[in-house]
């Protein structure tokens, strides 16, 4: 089957595609974008995390300690919410780019959270029945922190100007730990620092032929720069 999408022409065999894919990253590293460059790339469904609805997030990114915990609490819901209305309704013979691993929950507490507050947060998500599907691919975006302040700075939305470096710099800490342990899903790591994967068809096309060959394990995408 030829695919036509994103400026790329790819022939695929459908039976080999990935159905299920996640993307995942910190901040500014481009995972949503990629994830929905995907879906069009594949013709799959999306499911996005919606950081939009969270009405104490713009609070926390001016003041973190004052509502790390209600920010928290709202993400965890709202993700359990969408992957538990995913499996009632039967839709999850998944096909579909997530830009989330509800895995990666704790991983935010840890960085955001005081130890009482970690402690009931962990109470809370040890209650909650969390089905979730195992990836079929887990892409996971990384970059050093210098570049993802520039690229959270260039894309320009408000309420994430006043996100600080070191915040970044914890998160970034905490993905690298976190995946180096991850073991549930093929995972694919790949080094945005020198390419485009947002705007450039070439960048685009190599990773996705990449990606393509990934069945099981560890692998590594580190193009290097080109000239």
């Amino acid at each position: 089957m030829e695919l036509l999408a994103n400026d790329i022409n790819l022939n695929l065999d459908l039976d080999s595609l990935p159905r299920f894919i996640a993307v995942e990253g910190p901040i500014g590293v481009g995972k949503t974008t990629l994830a929905k460059r995907l879906a069009a790339t594949f013709n799959y469904d999306t499911l996005l995390e919606e950081v939009e609805e969270n009405p104490f997030l713009e609070r926390f990114y001016r003041d973190r300690r004052s509502v790390a915990l209600p920010t928290q609490l709202f993400f965890l819901f709202q993700r359990n919410k969408q992957i538990q209305a995913l499996r009632q309704g039967d839709m999850f013979q998944p096909i579909q780019v997530a830009d989330f691993l509800i895995d990666k929950d704790p991983l935010f507490a840890s960085v955001t959270l005081d130890d009482d507050e970690l402690r009931l947060y962990q109470t809370v998500y040890d209650q909650l029945t969390i089905d979730k599907p195992v990836p079929d691919l887990v892409i996971y975006l990384q970059a050093p922190t210098e570049t993802l302040l520039k690229r959270v700075h260039k894309r320009g939305v408000s309420m994430e100007q006043s996100i600080d470096e070191s915040y970044l710099a914890e998160l970034n800490e905490a993905y690298t730990q976190f995946f180096h342990y991850y073991e549930e899903a093929p995972l694919l790591i790949v080094n945005t620092e020198e390419i485009d994967i947002s705007n450039s068809a070439v960048d685009y096309r190599q990773l996705v032929e990449y990606l393509l060959t990934v069945k099981t394990g560890r692998h590594y995408y580190n193009p290097q720069l080109r000239f």
